[in-house]
């Protein structure tokens, strides 16, 4: 599955999104965490750096940008210095701002977090602050933007609805663009606003919302995928929904399709330094998945993914397609998906070539798995990022005069055993007696072997030096190999090796 969906993400388009929603500007406040303050028991920061981040729907917006999409954002901001901070970051970004309103009645919203570091490292929030006005946008304001917006979302894939809850999206507002989108047949994408009233996203495609979102809008205690299964089902009945996706925090999310069909998406576990942003780069994924049409299994894996990387990072963090693809193709891999033919191998090693990946290669026959294949390997991966192996067939194999009884282990056991090792990303078997024709292929960076091998005498050496690769002889454990093994399992009289051993 993995292959399939990095090769899909690597083919993605860029398509036309509409953002919809309350826009907010992030600051934050950097500095030492140094000492509690003699005149109250509370932290004392040494600030030294100021930064502002887009949030909200402008972070949707931002995250889109960061995915490759073309993105328009409908909105509203103050007539204030941080209402033009935020549309000149807009415009820094190439967002379509045409449909991002001012209104002099509301200042912008505005969250000011401070970031503590303990000892000049490890950043933590400590504090933050917000300034806000909820009332709902006027009438004339939601008349102005309808008339804007309504003959325009043709020119959309989909539409993406970002409800913090601050006033923008209205319920005549949602009820208009809904049914024209609907009418269009654009899909309409809602992360809904915290209090749980979902009641004004009826007629959505679909509604995106966090665990105790969902238990607020449908009075479910979500403790299990079965608990998901019933709020999204209730969800999707109540509201006339295609789907809902529910995010489950640190168990991934929750697919529940208005026809009662029903998938839970585990997340890996990861370091959390902050759930800034998270909301808002699974939301983008979604709207971007949505309108490449892709599946819904893809959709939900991508944006596990994006949420995961996102949450790593402190503060909100722009995810690329790249960081995606790395992370799927550095996590995802079951041992089966790591076997490949030759073509297979080609078009992923030409992926990770344009995620700036080092390519190392190895091969042989690997017959009698031991700790000096395994030692030679692990010290093969720590040479780069992508660790090729290449077995001998077993028609290779017989053809090297190892012995008649040699290959012990067939080609599918040998291939299954090294995908088994972490520090083998991909294993392909090859029926020649050298690996000649791979190496034109894959091009590898470093071409590697273990044991006694002087680099001149690695077979392929003259190939890979020939396009400017490097070719290198490991170290190998002193002693072991295949065949002081098989004679001992033969019965053969032991080298010094295994009596010391014994």
């Amino acid at each position: 599955m993995c292959d399939r969906l990095v090769e899909r993400i690597h083919h993605l388009g860029s398509p036309r999104v509409l953002v919809i929603g309350d826009t907010i500007l992030d600051r934050y406040v950097w500095g030492d965490a140094e000492r509690v303050s003699q005149e109250a028991p509370v932290i004392l920061l040494r600030r030294d750096r100021d930064e502002i981040r887009l949030g909200g729907a402008a972070n949707v917006a931002n995250m889109l940008r960061g995915l490759q999409a073309n993105v328009a954002l409908a909105s509203v901001v103050g007539t204030d210095a941080d209402g033009a901070e935020i549309c000149a970051a807009l415009k820094a970004s190439s967002v379509d701002t045409s449909t991002l309103l001012t209104d002099k009645s509301r200042p912008t919203t505005v969250k000011e977090r401070f970031i503590g570091r303990a000892q000049h490292r490890h950043p933590h929030q400590i504090l933050r602050v917000d300034r806000e006005v909820r009332d709902p946008l006027s009438q004339e304001l939601t008349e102005q933007l309808l008339e804007a917006l309504i003959p325009r979302l043709m020119e959309f894939q989909v539409v993406v609805v970002a409800d913090y809850g601050k006033g923008f999206c209205t319920a005549d507002l949602l009820r208009q663009l809904i049914s024209a989108a609907r009418a269009l047949e654009i899909p309409v994408i809602v992360d809904p606003r915290p209090n749980g009233n979902c009641e004004i996203y009826s007629g959505a495609t679909a509604i995106k919302p966090n665990r105790l979102e969902a238990e607020r809008a449908t009075g479910c205690n979500i403790r299990s995928p079965e608990d998901a299964l019933i709020a999204g089902r209730a969800l999707c009945s109540r509201l006339a929904l295609d789907y809902a996706i529910i995010t489950l925090d640190s168990d991934g999310l929750a697919i529940v399709q208005s026809t009662g069909s029903f998938e839970w998406l585990p997340t890996r576990r990861r370091e959390v330094y902050d759930i800034t942003g998270a909301g808002d780069v699974v939301l983008a994924t979604i709207g971007l998945g949505v309108a490449e049409g892709l599946s819904l299994n893809d959709i939900g894996v991508l944006a596990n993914t994006a949420g995961g990387l996102e949450v790593e990072q402190i503060g909100v963090v722009p995810i690329s397609r790249q960081e995606i693809i790395a992370d799927l193709m550095a996590h995802s891999w079951s041992p089966s998906e790591k076997l490949c033919d030759l073509d297979a191998l080609e078009r992923q090693i030409s992926v990770r070539r344009k995620l700036g990946q080092r390519i190392v290669f190895t091969n042989g026959c690997f017959d009698v798995l031991h700790i000096g294949h395994v030692s030679y390997l692990q010290q093969a991966a720590e040479e780069g990022d992508c660790l090729v192996v290449a077995i001998n067939s077993d028609t290779s194999v017989r053809s090297l005069g190892k012995g008649a009884d040699r290959p012990i282990f067939p080609q599918s056991q040998r291939a299954a055993m090294l995908a088994a090792l972490e520090v083998v990303d991909y294993v392909t078997v090859f029926d020649s007696p050298t690996p000649h024709a791979l190496l034109e292929r894959l091009r590898p960076d470093l071409l590697v072997k273990g044991g006694a091998y002087h680099p001149q005498e690695i077979v392929g050496r003259e190939i890979v030096e020939a396009y400017g690769g490097i070719v290198k002889s490991l170290d190998e454990v002193s002693g072991v190999s295949s065949s002081k093994i098989l004679s001992r399992l033969r019965g053969e009289p032991p080298d010094g090796w295994l009596r010391k051993a014994g």
